[in-house]
């Protein structure tokens, strides 16, 4: 009751700000509230268009900078701010939630089907859902951990229309269609293969989205079993089942595959990586790529899986710069097991 009473008050707060500062800014014609421009990714090349909502506003007035952050990013908590990127023949609206996980809308350019990863926060997927004007159909549970799954029976009460719920765990809430290693179905006209990376949790399941033909780059969504410049905690698995879903599973999709993971963990994650790499120029540069992004509270997702290989420390467990700062076992299920041992306790 608490939780409701404050969102409401925050709402209010929020919009009576924002009525005031337009009321006030009425007379300049270069104030413009702007919805969803499509922008191109100078920074990325390849990562195509990224929509984003913003207010356009002059930098002439350092309060009217921050009201600008304030809508982008709101007083309800809200950790980045909220964009699209498009991909062959699907739109992947990333959306934030709780302190630093993300929510994504696959979207069907064509039929405008969607299907939601992960939804913790349901009110944000609907009012987004509603103001596209999508037709969703699908829910793709990552894994069955509160901050993944414990939206599921919210949603499905809150949009009171049919929903499959997938996942790979029975500890799923509101799961009904179970999936396992290579099951697929399909988003409108797109493609979902499912790939089973058990360590994190038993049934963990990430999702690769392609075009029906097979064509374009695809995306898949990792949840807590691939981070950019990451992995995981081995909560119910073992070194060699990180192995195989990072190095075997995830490491055999085509190098263009975008990567979106479950948290805004990069910032993270990248320190340790140059801490087990500190000669590795790609790991620095993506530093100052994400330090820049997250400055402005943008999101650093997604990556790519060419790209994880080589920066991520826990797909590069073959590398000899890696398997030295391990101990030098020339084992990399070893060396897996060795830095989420040293990861987990490392301070950046």
């Amino acid at each position: 009751m608490f939780a409701s009473a404050w969102r409401s008050v925050a709402t209010s707060v929020e919009t009576q700000l924002t009525a005031t500062y337009f009321r006030g800014s009425s007379s300049n014609p270069k104030l413009l509230l702007r919805s969803w421009r499509t922008i191109p990714r100078a920074d990325a090349p390849g990562f195509g268009a990224i929509r984003r909502r913003f207010l356009a506003v002059p930098v002439i007035c350092p309060s009217l900078v921050k009201l600008q952050k304030l809508r982008k990013v709101g007083f309800r908590g809200m950790h980045s701010t909220l964009e699209d990127v498009q991909l062959e023949g699907m739109e992947i609206k990333i959306l934030p939630a709780l302190q630093d996980n993300y929510m994504y809308l696959i979207v069907d350019t064509k039929t405008r089907e969607a299907a939601v990863v992960d939804p913790v926060e349901p009110e944000l997927v609907i009012k987004t859902v509603q103001e596209q004007q999508l037709t969703l159909s699908k829910v793709l549970t990552t894994h069955h951990h509160w901050d993944h799954a414990g939206g599921n029976e919210k949603l499905l009460k809150l949009w009171q229309k049919e929903l499959d719920v997938y996942g790979g765990d029975d500890r799923i809430g509101a799961l009904n269609k179970k999936v396992q290693q290579d099951d697929t179905f399909t988003i409108g006209g797109l493609h979902v293969k499912c790939l089973s990376t058990p360590c994190h949790t038993t049934g963990h399941i990430c999702y690769h989205v392609t075009a029906q033909d097979g064509s374009g780059e695809g995306a898949v969504f990792t949840g807590d079993t691939l981070f950019q410049g990451g992995c995981g905690r081995f909560f119910e698995g073992t070194p060699e089942e990180m192995y195989e879903a990072l190095c075997t599973k995830l490491s055999a999709l085509p190098d263009a595959t975008k990567v979106f993971c479950g948290h805004e963990y990069t910032l993270q994650n990248m320190s340790f990586a140059r801490h087990v790499e500190p000669d590795n120029e790609v790991i620095q540069q993506r530093i100052e790529w994400a330090k820049h992004r997250r400055a402005s509270q943008d999101p650093t997702v997604p990556s790519t899986i060419g790209e994880e290989k080589s920066w991520n420390p826990f797909m590069r467990v073959h590398e000899a710069t890696v398997q030295k700062h391990a101990g030098g076992a020339t084992d990399p299920v070893v060396t897996m097991g060795k830095l989420r041992k040293e990861k987990d306790t490392f301070k950046a």
